[in-house]
This record gives structure tokens, C-alpha cells and sequence, in this order.
């Protein structure tokens, strides 16, 4: 039988947890056949007093020790659902393959971002030697490419933050955190894969758990490289340009690869292709893809000092009690008095405001931090949802409206910070929305100089320039943001912020810096899939992950991946997966 139970230990004593476990329980480490951690979380309800609350897993040895586990209140582990990799599949030989399927035809995925990369992993491990085409670089020349532009280079479309090996999460915090459902373990899995290929194991156990940029790359080549070993291929600096159907059902792709256009057979493909292939949801709705638009969230990244979160989570003076807590994190959110919805979006401690851009003449931004989080500035996206009521009037048609919406976002931000990221102090951008002219804002003049001509509380943001040039990677130039969102927005906004001002004191009196805009959240819409994840009304073409609107960050992401690979993997083998299992 396995128990649990959960202990509390003082941040300086992490060492010496298990000790403490066994100490609470009154047993010895020899009475257990096995003791692993469950479960680690932060206690800063009663600071300046700060705990750890572990949960252990244990497995008692003998009779006696479980009577000491009882006594002691631990509860009976709930049964785990160990989540099953295929066996050795068609490679081996040893697979059930169906009578239609060919070594030949191989399955295909478009895009080497989490749901793809774990999409290809699966049908490796089956035997079934996938093919992965990827716009980007591969990661050793994806990440001079973006830090070349990031250094006032020229942007590369093809290959930037959003695409190339790894995905948009390869430049990112590296948060593992979800909120879907995982009763085939499905979650356990994508976290275990991490660990076996270089993620600490912390994750598998850390309610915050998540990688960093630095670490999540060494994990990325690595499952490519194992792809790769299995017999998988993937062929970077590849786009993907349509698919060919016939009579309902998959033929094949057309590709292009350097600048050669060509055709390649296939009958089963997943398209993992991210939020932000835009000419690629373009294509296929111009084919009658069955598609619809989809709520989204856009805002802006706000700024502190990592101390003054810190301080605000852990109390002053929390250095002289513990030397070993993590930077802060924290979560926010607000319903505004016109039914608007305001929330912290991918809060990274210690880390860095990042320009993602993948267009011309467009900018959009992200958040990034390393594994250690040592950045001397936290930023998080506030952020507000945003539907087809908000974007009906862009562009020709309801469907592909919200991707016009966010250019239109993204044309606004490029041209406000001339090609850089365009930053404002939060008092200049509040003290301009609530003024008489707040409802008007998009109109409004201004002379482009410190909000309200120095006088609305944010200083000489030139002084600063060289403090936050810690806080961005890639050029950055204050101007008036109060210009990019509509009016209304920007209420809710400051709504929002001045509320979030009462649940972290000081969070807006300290005055952060502003940065827009936070454009790409999530897809703007969904490709629609049949109960079996194939596409409505057409055979073998599986959309998956963020970008095919089922997915939501790095591990969601990589779930859709391996869910759509399962429904491929058993449709070859004369079965059906139906959607949900």
C-alpha cells in the first residue's frame, strides 16, 4: 500500500526534508521500501513566517511501519494511472499494423514545438519513423539568429522566438503548470520525458515547476536527437505550404525547402504548426478548412524589481531568515465594473521582456527567464480576453478577424516604438487614460516625451534607460501606449491594475514600466477536429496543440501532442481513439 503525507520544513532545512519525514512519522528509512516526493509547494499565508509543505509518497515495509504511517494520519495513495508509451511497434516488427498501412507512407508532422516534438516522440517509440517539417533553424542556429536581432539585426521571419526548433517555449519562462485534466497521466509523462532528457527532477513534484530558457533547450535537442535515433527525421528551414486532398481524405503535401517547391506523399499528418503560422491558417481557409474564430488575451508586460515582488510574497527582511527562496511569483486577476476580464499571464520571476516578432514591421512581445531566475526584474503579462465582438470589424471575414486584430496590435506597437519595444511608466499611461479625455484616447495627441510632458509622476525615463536595459532583450524606446489599445481597453486596464494595487501593496505606487504588446497569448482560432481528432471532413490530417486552438503553454501543448498521436498510431492499426479518452 502507498501512503502520503504532508509535512511542513522551514526553506533552510530542504536538505534535511526527508529527515523531517521520517521524524514526524516515527520510523526509520529502513522501514520503507520507497519514499519520493510527491508534492512541493510555498507557505507565505502567515509571513514573515515562510514554510515548504511536502507531500512524501511511501511505500512502508513492514506491518509495523504502517501502523506508525496510520497512526500518524497519512492517507492512502489515490491508484496512479501510468501513462503507456508504445512498444516496440512496426520496427521491430511487433506491431498490429492495419492492412493499409505502408513503411513507405510514413506519418508527418508540421512544426517541432512542444505538440509536435511530442507527437513525434510517440510515433518514434511505435516504430512508425515520422517525418517533421520545421520553417526554423534547428536550435544552435535558431538562437544566433534571434540574438542577432535581438542586437539591432534584421528579423528573420523564418526562423525568430516563434519558429525553429523548440517552438515559441524555447524563449520562454519554461512553466509547467496546467489546469487540463490528466486521467491517462498523460501530464506525468511529458514531465518524466523532460527528466530523462536533462530537466531536474524537481519538476516532477514542484507546484511551480518549470525548466528555463537555458535548460529547456539542452531538453529540446535531445528528444530531437532520440527522434532522430528511432528513426524519425526532421528537416528544418522546411514550410509547409498546403496539403493535397482528395475525395475527403489526405494525399499528401506540398512543401517548400530552401526555395524548392515539392510535392511529398502522405496519408496521415498532424499539423502542430503554432499560434502564430498565420499564413498557414490563411491557406487552409481559403481550402474551406472548417475553422472559427476564438477568444484570445492581449495587454501589456508589466515591469517590477524582482526585490519588491519578493518583498511583497515574503515580507521585508526575508533575506536575514531564509537564504535559499526562490524568486517570487505571482498570480492576479480582476473582473472589471464593465465585465471585462483582467489577469497576470505568464509571470516570469526574474527574467526578461523579449522581443518575439515574426512579421515586418511588427512587433510583439513575450516574457523569458532562465532556470535560476536571477534576473534583477520580474515582469508578467496583464492582460485582457478579447472575442470576435472586439475584432468583428478587422479584416474580410469573422474567422481570420482576430489574426487582423493582432496585426493591427502589432502594426500600432512597431511604429509607436519605431522598431523597438515601446515602453511607457505606468503613473504617465494611468494619469493619461483617467483624464477628460480618457474615453478618446486613440485620437488624442501627445508630444511623445514622457507621458504628460514629464508631470504625470514617471521621471525622466532617459535616466532610467540604462537600469531596465536588464529587463529586455532587444532595444527599447518610451512613447505613449495609451495610443495602441482602444479607450475602453485601457480603462479596464487601469481598472485592473489599480485593483491588483490592493492585493500587492505598492504594485502600481512603485510605478513600473509598461511594455507592448503582449499580442500572442494564444490562437486566435480553432481548427475544428471530429470526435477521432481527424479533421472535420477530412481522413488523416490530425490538428493539434496551441496553434490548432486545443492547447494553452508548453505542457497542454505536449499533451495534444501525444493525444493525437495516439488517434494516428491506432488508426493505423485498425482502431479508434475517440476524443476526451
Amino acid at each position: 500500500m502507498r501512503y502520503t503525507y504532508q509535512i511542513k520544513i522551514s526553506p533552510d532545512r530542504e536538505k534535511n526534508a526527508e529527515g523531517d519525514f521520517l521524524k514526524a512519522v516515527g520510523a526509520k528509512r529502513e522501514d520503507f521500501r520507497e519514499i519520493t516526493i510527491r508534492k512541493k509547494s510555498i507557505d507565505a499565508r502567515k509571513k514573515p513566517l515562510i514554510c515548504y509543505l511536502y507531500t512524501f509518497e511511501a511505500v512502508p515495509a513492514n506491518g509495523e511501519c504502517e501502523k506508525k504511517l496510520r497512526k500518524s494520519g497519512a492517507g492512502e495513495c489515490p491508484k496512479e494511472v501510468r501513462y503507456q508509451w508504445p512498444g516496440k511497434g512496426f520496427a521491430a516488427g511487433t506491431g498490429s499494423a492495419g492492412s493499409d498501412f505502408d513503411e513507405n507512407d510514413r506519418p508527418v508532422i508540421i512544426g517541432f514545438g512542444p505538440a509536435g516534438m511530442f507527437a513525434a516522440l510517440y510515433l518514434a517509440r511505435g516504430g512508425m519513423r515520422p517525418v517533421v517539417i520545421e520553417r526554423g533553424d534547428s536550435m544552435k542556429d535558431r538562437i544566433a539568429a534571434v540574438e542577432a536581432f535581438h542586437k539591432g539585426g534584421n528579423l528573420r521571419t523564418d526562423s525568430n522566438v516563434q519558429f525553429g526548433e523548440g517552438g515559441a517555449g524555447t524563449f520562454s519562462d519554461g512553466k509547467l503548470n496546467t489546469g487540463v485534466k490528466d486521467k491517462n497521466g498523460r501530464n506525468r509523462a511529458v514531465l518524466e520525458t523532460f527528466v530523462e532528457f536533462g530537466a531536474p527532477e524537481e519538476i516532477l513534484y514542484d507546484s511551480r515547476a518549470h525548466i528555463g530558457t537555458d535548460v529547456i533547450r539542452q531538453v529540446v535537442v535531445g528528444i530531437r536527437k532520440e527522434i532522430e535515433r528511432l528513426g524519425g527525421e526532421i528537416f528544418f528551414r522546411t514550410r509547409f505550404v498546403n496539403p493535397k486532398i482528395e475525395n475527403g481524405a489526405l494525399k499528401g503535401i506540398v512543401i517548400d525547402k530552401n526555395g524548392c517547391v515539392e510535392f511529398m506523399p502522405c496519408r496521415k499528418l498532424i499539423m502542430a504548426i503554432g499560434h502564430s503560422s498565420r499564413d498557414t491558417y490563411e491557406t487552409l481557409y481559403h481550402m474551406d478548412f472548417p475553422m472559427e474564430a476564438k477568444s484570445f488575451a492581449v495587454g501589456f508586460r508589466v515591469i517590477h524589481k524582482a526585490q519588491f515582488i519578493n518583498e511583497s510574497q515574503y515580507g521585508t527582511g526575508y533575506r536575514e531568515r531564509y537564504k535559499n527562496l526562490p524568486t517570487a511569483y505571482y498570480k492576479l486577476a480582476k473582473t472589471t465594473s464593465k465585465g471585462r476580464n483582467v489577469y497576470s499571464f505568464c509571470m516570469c520571476p526574474g527574467g526578461y521582456v523579449v522581443n518575439s516578432s515574426s512579421e515586418e514591421k511588427r512587433l510583439a512581445i513575450n516574457g523569458m527567464s532562465n532556470s535560476k531566475r536571477d534576473g534583477e526584474f520580474s515582469n508578467a503579462a496583464i492582460v485582457m480576453n478579447v472575442g470576435p465582438e472586439d475584432f468583428k470589424e478587422y479584416g474580410e471575414n469573422a474567422v481570420l478577424s482576430g489574426i487582423e486584430f493582432q496585426r493591427d496590435l502589432e502594426e500600432k506597437a512597431f511604429r509607436l516604438g519605431e522598431g523597438a519595444i515601446p515602453v511607457q511608466f505606468y503613473e504617465d499611461f494611468r494619469k493619461r487614460v483617467i483624464s477628460k479625455d480618457a474615453g478618446n484616447v486613440k485620437g488624442a495627441d501627445h508630444d511623445g516625451n514622457n507621458g504628460n510632458a514629464g508631470n504625470a509622476g514617471g521621471g525622466n525615463f532617459s535616466k532610467e534607460h540604462a537600469l531596465y536595459e536588464q529587463a529586455f532583450c532587444g532595444d527599447f524606446k518610451e512613447c505613449d501606449l495609451t495610443k495602441l489599445f482602444s479607450g475602453s481597453m485601457n480603462e479596464a486596464f487601469v481598472e485592473g491594475m489599480e485593483y491588483f494595487n490592493t492585493c500587492i501593496k505598492g504594485y502600481t505606487e512603485e510605478n513600473p514600466v509598461i511594455a507592448g504588446v503582449e499580442s500572442r497569448t494564444s490562437a486566435p482560432l480553432r481548427i475544428l477536429r471530429d470526435e477521432f481528432y481527424e479533421c472535420t471532413g477530412t481522413k488523416g490530417i490530425y490538428p493539434c496543440g496551441e496553434g490548432a486552438g486545443y492547447a494553452g503553454g508548453i505542457t497542454s501543448a505536449a499533451m495534444d501532442g501525444l493525444k493525437c498521436a495516439e488517434a494516428l498510431y491506432a488508426s493505423v492499426n485498425g482502431k479508434q481513439i475517440e476524443n476526451g479518452n
